[in-house]
């Protein structure tokens, strides 16, 4: 079977200098692999393609057969590293804590220590009665959070 650190490997060799990365690498039985790529500013398919010409490359198919697929981890995929997080702050994100509900906000800053992501602080704007107050009023707050206490982080798909 073709060890994931290998594949791993391979691939931040071959993005190393661009503004590609990789989220992800999976190898299943059967040698099926999938890479998760993506780029600080937007993933194409020609970098997806470059990218598996270059792992399928560097396997001789007569020794070890396998399956390859090279694309985008997907929009409603959660957040895995470092660079993900740190392309989204400024944008609106979703956070489902281990304990409580689900809170969107806008990402405002990201805690890493060795490139691993710690924490995150979120900024959120919700109608809220205030004491005294006849009607709700916009209400913002920063809510900060550790990673290990959340289930995922998810972008905000907007269409505006």
């Amino acid at each position: 079977m073709i060890d994931p650190k290998t594949i791993k490997r391979l691939a931040d060799e071959f993005l190393e200098g661009t503004s590609g990365f990789v989220v992800d690498v999976k190898v299943a039985s059967g040698n099926v692999i999938r890479v998760a790529l993506e780029n600080d500013d937007k993933t194409s398919i020609k970098e997806c393609v470059a990218l598996s010409r270059h792992i399928e490359g560097s396997f001789d198919r007569e020794e070890e057969d396998f399956s390859l697929d090279v694309g985008s981890p997907g929009l409603d995929q959660p957040l895995k590293v470092l660079r993900q997080y740190l392309k989204l702050i400024g944008k609106q994100v979703a956070v489902n804590p281990k304990e409580g509900k689900k809170i969107e906000g806008e990402l405002i800053s990201v805690e890493d220590n060795e490139g691993e992501v710690r924490g995150l602080v979120l900024k959120t704007r919700e109608k809220k009665r205030i004491e005294g107050r006849k009607s709700k009023q916009w209400v913002e707050e920063e809510l900060q959070f550790k990673v290990e206490d959340l289930e995922w982080t998810k972008v905000i798909i907007s269409f505006k």
